[in-house]
Order: structure tokens, then C-alpha cells, then sequence
């Protein structure tokens, strides 16, 4: 089965290596080669630009050091609001990045080093540790990773002392960040929890220091040696096994490429990433300039995430939210809010962002955004949404919330042509390949009109 044409293979390179692209990239675009692209992409993520809305640690307030149970009120508002704009901030970059090979690759790491902690500050870290090493080196992203104050607290390694190690850290940096499920033991997992004794943070300031007092300078057996490891020769050991480039491997090329695993694909990439010294960029250009990335097989065939589908749209129609929280429901109601992983593992993804009720939103959300309608919240709210909630079923009685945008339509149609056709608007929105029987329901003949009925289409759903 032969390839995809160029202008295809432009299209689903950009869909699957950012988050789509304009009319006027993919006509510009699809006269250079995947290779002039894929330097082009990689060209523009040099650009590292930190998140920067939460500027202050908030420290609580501690009822038994004096403090009143309005201070402590206070302190639990001011977090959760924290928590609100990190996840803002974040989706406004992916919405507007001019970097978005850098912001996948943080899309991607996000959900492999999954955390969920109570601390917009500490998260912003950590997503600022994820950006910085999205494209570098693996072990430098995985020590610095592992040595956030977020990942330690979620983690438990705060606890993990002399004489009492916490197991949780140990056993989740092989199973889920490294090695992979069944290439450890649990004696493996006791002792490196021994290693990571003393790895601390000060709650001041966030700062990670090593706590000697606190740390096991014993003698550990791990993975088949044997001496007075500390955290950072666990981590060199591991990287050392190539179980692990081969695990990271294949959860990128999951990501990427396909989320059902083609061995010998995944070795390629294996092999490169490894040799390299875990270096990600070589095992990116290896996976994109692969022949097996564009064919037939791997097109068409994976479900955007939610955070996918909303910033794809974000970005095509340059939408402005007057709500800006709208963007926590939305993704509580698709089923991914960003720094909100539904456990250690993060989220399943593939099929499992699909159910009857969750497709039905996911194909009503472009014409709510674009329309100004009423969006529907189905998902189970977190605490801190209930009052949203109330306030709503008083005058709905379905969970909904009347959502204030506006799309520049102009950035969606620049350098298209006024007189184009369904097909080809289709060939141009939908990754799937569309019959003539298809294209004949599309009803109108302007932009917007066919635009909004493709945009809400199943075949959407895919990149």
C-alpha cells in the first residue's frame, strides 16, 4: 500500500506533531517536503518560554501556629484559584504558542510524569520543568522531574526517611516513568526507596535539598549491583538498562504514531534513543523522517484528546473566551483537565476518550464555541464547582452554563478562497479520506455554514 500524497503527509505531521494548522500554512506547507517541515518544526521549538501566572508560594496557615479559620478560608480560596489560572494560562500558550512542537512534546510529558497536588505554584514548576527538557535530555528531564517539590509531595517521597522509607516514589519511577511494569522486583522497590531517603523540599520555598540526617546510607542491592546508592545512581542504573529507552520509546510512539505498538517501529526508535544518551530530539527526527510514520495504517487513526480537540479549535479560530473558566468545565466535561490526572498512571487515552455520551459533546462543542451556545456539563464536579453548579440548576435543569466567546474568523480564512468547495474544505479540516456520497450532506455553500457541519462531524474527532 503505497504512502500519502505530500500535501497529506504535511497535514498529518502537523496534526499529530502540534495542534493542526491555518489555511494559509497548509497550502505554503504542503509545496516543501516532510523533511523541510520537520526541520521547520524543530527550528521553531527552540523558543522556551516559561510559564509565569502564579508568582507567589502560598504557605497555609496552621491553626495550632494562631491562625483563625477565616485565614484559613482565605488560604484555601486563594490555592484553588492558583489552581484555576495555571490550568488558564497553560491552555491560552497552547491556543496561541508559536512553538508548538515544544508544547506537545509538554502535552506528552505532562501525562507520562502525571501529578496532581494542591498547589498551582509547584505545578507551574513542574510544567515549566517539562517545557524546558520537553526536547533535550531524558535523564536531566527525569532528575529534575523527581526532585520537584510537586512530584515529591504527590508522591510521598517528603516521607521517605531513615528507618521508615515510602515505597510510593520508588516503585512508580520504575513502573510508569522508566522501566515498565514486570522488569523489577519488590525487593528492587524496597531498595531503591532506601536510595531516595532525604529527598526533600523546604515549604517555604518550594527548594529541593537533600537531607543527610535523613538518609539511608546503607548498603542496597538494585537491578543486579550492589552499594551505598543514593537517588541519582537508582536513576543511572535504570537508564543504564534498556528496558527503559525501549519503554519511553514506545509510550512516544503511542502518542504519536499509533496506540497499538509496531515492535520493530518502536526498536528503531529504541535503538536511536539509547545510543544517543537518551537524547528525545534524535529519536523524534528518527520516528517523523521514518517512512512508517505517513503510511496508510498510522493516518486517520487516533481520537484527539480533549485537550487536543479544544485547543485545536482554540487555535484555527483564534476563539476569546469571556469566561476564561469555561475552559476547566469544558475539560471536566471531556473527561482531561489539564494538572488534573485521574491517578498516578494518568490518563488511558485512545478509545477510552469515546463513550455515547462524551462523543455526543465532543461534536457539539465546535458549534458552541463558534455559536456562543449553551454548553452542557455532564461530568462529576469537584468540590470546589458545586456552588457553580446550584446556582445553575436553578434556572436549567441540566448541568449548563451559557458560554460568552468570539472567533476571528478572518484568521480561519486567510488566503482561502472564497468559492471553495465542501470537498476540499474537507480534505483540508478532516484527516479521514471523505467519499462523494459524505460531501453531498453538506449543506450551504459558505465558509462558515460547511465549515461548523465538517467541524461537528465524528471524522473530526480523529488526527
Amino acid at each position: 500500500m503505497e504512502a500519502i500524497d505530500n500535501p497529506a503527509r504535511v497535514k498529518h505531521l502537523y496534526s499529530r506533531m502540534t495542534f493542526g494548522l491555518h489555511y494559509a500554512e497548509y497550502k505554503k506547507m504542503s509545496k516543501s517536503s516532510p523533511a523541510t517541515v520537520v526541520k521547520l518544526l524543530f527550528d521553531d521549538s527552540r523558543n522556551n518560554i516559561p510559564l509565569d501566572e502564579i508568582k507567589e508560594l502560598l504557605v497555609r496557615p496552621m491553626p495550632r501556629n494562631g491562625a483563625s479559620d477565616d485565614e484559613v478560608r482565605a488560604f484555601i480560596q486563594k490555592r484553588n484559584q492558583q489552581e484555576r489560572a495555571v490550568n488558564i494560562a497553560w491552555m491560552q500558550r497552547l491556543a496561541t504558542t508559536t512553538s508548538p512542537l515544544r508544547e506537545k512534546m509538554t502535552l506528552l510529558w505532562h501525562g507520562h510524569f502525571a501529578c496532581r497536588v494542591n498547589n498551582g505554584y509547584y505545578l507551574q514548576h513542574l510544567n515549566n520543568i517539562q517545557r524546558t527538557h520537553a526536547l533535550g535530555n531524558f535523564r536531566t528531564l527525569l532528575l529534575e522531574v523527581s526532585q520537584s517539590p510537586a512530584m515529591l509531595s504527590f508522591l510521598n517521597n517528603q516521607q521517605n526517611r531513615k528507618g521508615h522509607p515510602n515505597e510510593n516514589f520508588a516503585r512508580e519511577l520504575m513502573e510508569l516513568f522508566t522501566l515498565g511494569r514486570g522488569h523489577y522486583t519488590e525487593q528492587d522497590i524496597r531498595e531503591s526507596a532506601r536510595a531516595f531517603t532525604g529527598w526533600q523540599y523546604r515549604g517555604q520555598s518550594g527548594e529541593f535539598f537533600f537531607n543527610t540526617k535523613q538518609h539511608d546510607n546503607g548498603i542496597k542491592q538494585f537491578l543486579g549491583t550492589s552499594g551505598n546508592f543514593q537517588g541519582e545512581d537508582i536513576i543511572d542504573i535504570i537508564l543504564k538498562n534498556k528496558q527503559t529507552a525501549r519503554f519511553v520509546a514506545g509510550k512516544v510512539y503511542r502518542f504519536f504514531v499509533n496506540d497499538v505498538a509496531n515492535d520493530a517501529h518502536i526498536e528503531e526508535m529504541t535503538e536511536v534513543f539509547y545510543n544517543s544518551g537518551y537524547e528525545i530530539k534524535p529519536m523524534l527526527q528518527k520516528m517523523l523522517n521514518s517512512d512508517w510514520f505517513y503510511a496508510p495504517q498510522n493516518v486517520a487513526n487516533k481520537i484527539k484528546s480533549p485537550v487536543e480537540l479544544i485547543t485545536g479549535l482554540n487555535r484555527q479560530f483564534a476563539i476569546h473566551y469571556e469566561k476564561p473558566d469555561v475552559l476547566l468545565q469544558i475539560q471536566r466535561s471531556l473527561g482531561q483537565a489539564l494538572f488534573y490526572p485521574p491517578n498516578v498512571a494518568g490518563w488511558t487515552g485512545g478509545r477510552a476518550w469515546i463513550d455515547s455520551s462524551s462523543l455526543m459533546a465532543r461534536m457539539k462543542l465546535p458549534s458552541t464555541l463558534l455559536n456562543g451556545g449553551v454548553l452542557e456539563l455532564m461530568a462529576k464536579a469537584d468540590p470546589e464547582d458545586e456552588a457553580f453548579i446550584a446556582a445553575a440548576r436553578k434556572q436549567q435543569t441540566k448541568n449548563e452554563q451559557r458560554i460568552q466567546t468570539s472567533a476571528d474568523w478572518s484568521v480561519y480564512t486567510r488566503k482561502m478562497p472564497e468559492d471553495i468547495r465542501a470537498a476540499d474544505l474537507a480534505k483540508f479540516l478532516l484527516a479521514p479520506a471523505t467519499s462523494n456520497a459524505y460531501i453531498n450532506t453538506i449543506k450551504g455553500n459558505d465558509i462558515r455554514t460547511m465549515t461548523i457541519q465538517l467541524i461537528s462531524s465524528p471524522e473530526y474527532q480523529l488526527c
